[in-house]
């Protein structure tokens, strides 16, 4: 496997860098294929390797003419929650900053099975199973994984073909981290016998999860999303956990058992959420002050009333 054929629509691109085998394998796909982007890397201070790492960043950016923004995390107290957090605001803080159009990060196909497996032994539904997207619309970047249809077997053949250096973090074989766990005991034993059949199955999935979703969609103005509700509470709670993490929220268990139960419901004091006669509606949470006549107006149209003050905020709505 000497070439990797990708396409990346945006102009502007940041990539995620850690000088592993995929990162290292997605930099030059990325230049192969005449796709722009810059680098960005993280320094954990957890192990004497990241230093070198993080020269090998700097170096191939500087070979290939990219940016690269370095950041350090400095928590003594390390977890892998705190890790990915500090991460990915590094990340949003330079794209909003830089005006990147979006994020791309290295994530493969090995990964993809391993957050399958961690969901599905959590207890989960079809959308928390499928939330490993290659395309994900941020609040102001898309977030874009373009090597989910290939496993670590195929980077590490591509790198070794083309003489490309990369590291190799051996905390990844460290089974106290939960998703080392899954990979060492179950993800690499599946991918190695069933490959293809994984990769279907994905497919399949996908196509199902799609069908669904988009046959209940209704309109989007700015940040409220509006659904149809066919008095399924499951396909609601699906759209909904769907929508919510598009915004940055994971919601719980009893968070979703509250919305089916209470039906209008504001979560994290940020997102109001509302099932009302044939409808879901999802907006930011707003306490602005509305006038008579506009809240007449909601009134008279069916419109919840926790979605009411962001409505008012978006010029030439129609009801």
């Amino acid at each position: 496997m000497n070439n990797i054929k990708i396409d990346i629509l945006t102009n502007k691109n940041l990539l995620a860098f850690s000088g592993g085998v995929d990162s290292s394998a997605l930099f030059f796909i990325l230049l192969e294929n005449n796709i722009q982007f810059d680098i960005a890397i993280v320094d954990y201070n957890q192990r004497v390797q990241s230093k070198d790492e993080v020269i090998y960043a700097t170096q191939l950016a500087h070979k290939y003419n990219k940016k690269c923004f370095i950041s350090t995390y400095e928590n003594k107290k390390f977890s892998e929650k705190d890790a990915r957090d500090f991460r990915y605001n590094f990340f949003e803080e330079i794209i909003t900053k830089e005006s990147y159009n979006s994020l791309i990060t290295a994530h493969q196909l090995d990964d993809k099975l391993e957050w399958f497996l961690m969901q599905f032994t959590k207890g989960a539904g079809l959308s928390e199973l499928l939330s490993f997207e290659e395309e994900v619309k941020k609040d102001n970047y898309l977030l874009l994984k373009p090597l989910l249809s290939y496993t670590k077997k195929d980077l590490l053949i591509y790198l070794n073909n083309n003489n490309i250096k990369y590291f190799i973090d051996h905390t990844n074989q460290d089974d106290k981290y939960k998703r080392n766990y899954f990979r060492n005991n179950f993800s690499n034993k599946l991918l190695d016998e069933f490959t293809n059949g994984i990769k279907n199955s994905f497919q399949y999935l996908e196509k199902d999860k799609h069908s669904l979703e988009s046959d209940h969609f209704v309109k989007k103005h700015d940040l409220l999303s509006i659904y149809k509700f066919n008095g399924d509470n499951n396909i609601a709670i699906r759209i909904i956990d769907k929508e919510i993490k598009k915004r940055g929220i994971l919601i719980s268990k009893a968070t979703r058992d509250e919305i089916i139960k209470q039906k209008e419901i504001v979560i994290s004091n940020k997102i109001a959420v509302s099932i009302y006669q044939n409808f879901i509606y999802i907006s930011p949470y707003l306490t602005t002050n509305m006038d008579k006549k506009f809240k007449e107006k909601c009134r008279i149209n069916k419109i919840p009333k926790n979605i009411r003050a962001y409505l008012s905020t978006i010029e030439n709505f129609s009801f």
